[in-house]
C-alpha cells in the first residue's frame, strides 16, 4: 500500500544496522570489529541488551575508505571525530533505514597505539552472524575489558556491565582481563571503573578519569585533558580546541546548521559560563571547608 509505513522493533533495526556496515565493509576490503549492543556475548550481557545504535571499533588506517563507501550508501555525517566526544575517538553517522552508527577509530582508556590495539584485539576476534551476516567481535575476555573500559564514561546502565563482566567474573576470567588491559595500557580507565582509581593517582591520564567516572565541571575536563595529553604537541593542540565552538553540539540544540551569528554568541557565551562554574566550584569548596 503507498504511503505505508512499518514499525520495526529497535532491537531488529539495530541488528540489520550491524549486517549493514558489514556489507559495506566486505565490499571495500575494510577490517572492523562490532563492538557493545548486539554484538556482546550473551553471557556478558543476560538481559539481551542491544543499545541504542551500532559500535563498530575499525582498523585505523581504513576509517578514510569506510567513511567515503559510507557517505556514498545513504550514512549521513552526524557527528564529527573532533567534536564528537571529549576522546575524539567515534564519528556518529545517521541513516533512514538504519538508524545510529558510531565508527571508533581508537577505544577510550586504551593508551596504546591504536594500530597495535586494534591488532591486538583482532587477533583473538571470532566471527558470529548478526541478521545473517558473518560479523567479528573481539574474543569474549576482550569484550569484557571493553565493555569495563566503556563504563568508565558512564554512571549510570554502564555499571551494570562491570558488576557482571567484572565483579562476577571467574578468577580464571579476572586474569585474562589484567592481562589483556595491560597489553592495552589501559589500567588507569579500567580502575576507574572497577573502584581502582586511587592506585592510579601519579599517571598522567588520573584527573581525565576522575571526572569521566565521578563528574566535574567542562573547564576541570579541559584542564585534565591538556595534562592527560601524550606529548606537548597533543596538548597544544587541545589548548588551541578548548575556546573554539563545537559546532556538531550547537547544530543539535538549534536542531539546524547554526549561521555565523549564532557561533559567535556561543563563542562569548562559553567563557562565561566556564567563569560561572569557576565561581560556583569556589564557594562550594568553601562551604565545604
Amino acid at each position: 500500500m503507498n504511503g505505508s509505513e512499518v514499525n520495526v522493533p529497535r532491537a531488529v533495526r539495530l541488528r540489520f544496522g550491524h549486517a549493514a556496515i558489514q556489507l559495506v565493509a566486505d565490499s571495500i576490503g575494510v577490517d572492523l570489529l562490532h563492538i557493545k549492543g548486539a554484538a556482546v556475548d550473551p553471557s556478558l550481557r543476560p538481559g539481551g541488551y542491544a543499545g541504542n545504535d551500532v559500535d563498530v571499533l575499525v582498523r585505523p588506517a581504513h576509517v578514510r575508505a569506510l567513511d567515503v563507501a559510507m557517505r556514498r550508501h545513504g550514512w549521513r555525517l552526524y557527528s564529527t571525530f573532533e567534536w564528537g566526544s571529549p576522546f575524539g575517538h567515534a564519528q556518529t553517522y545517521m541513516h533512514d533505514a538504519w538508524g545510529f552508527i558510531d565508527i571508533h577509530r581508537f577505544f577510550p582508556g586504551i593508551r596504546l597505539s591504536p594500530d597495535r590495539a586494534f591488532e591486538r584485539l583482532w587477533g583473538d576476534s571470532y566471527s558470529i552472524r548478526i541478521a545473517g551476516f558473518g560479523c567479528r567481535v573481539p574474543s569474549v575476555p576482550a569484550q569484557a575489558v571493553l565493555l569495563v573500559l566503556n563504563a568508565a564514561r558512564s554512571r549510570t546502565r554502564a555499571m551494570s556491565d562491570v558488576q557482571v563482566a567484572w565483579e562476577e567474573a571467574t578468577p580464571e576470567r579476572r586474569l585474562e582481563m589484567r592481562a589483556l588491559v595491560a597489553d592495552l595500557d589501559a589500567p588507569v580507565a579500567f580502575a576507574a571503573a572497577n573502584g581502582e582509581l586511587e592506585r592510579y593517582r601519579g599517571e598522567r591520564d588520573f584527573d581525565l578519569w576522575r571526572i569521566a567516572s565521578r563528574g566535574g565541571s567542562r573547564s576541570a575536563e579541559w584542564w585534565a585533558r591538556v595534562r592527560a595529553a601524550p606529548n606537548l604537541v597533543a596538548a597544544a593542540r587541545i589548548v588551541l580546541r578548548a575556546p573554539m565552538v563545537n559546532v556538531d553540539h550547537l547544530s543539535h540544540r538549534l536542531g539546524r546548521p547554526p549561521t555565523w551569528g549564532d557561533i559567535l554568541v556561543e563563542f562569548f557565551r562559553r567563557p562565561a559560563h566556564a567563569l560561572s562554574e569557576a565561581w560556583r566550584s569556589v564557594r562550594h569548596s568553601g562551604a565545604v571547608r
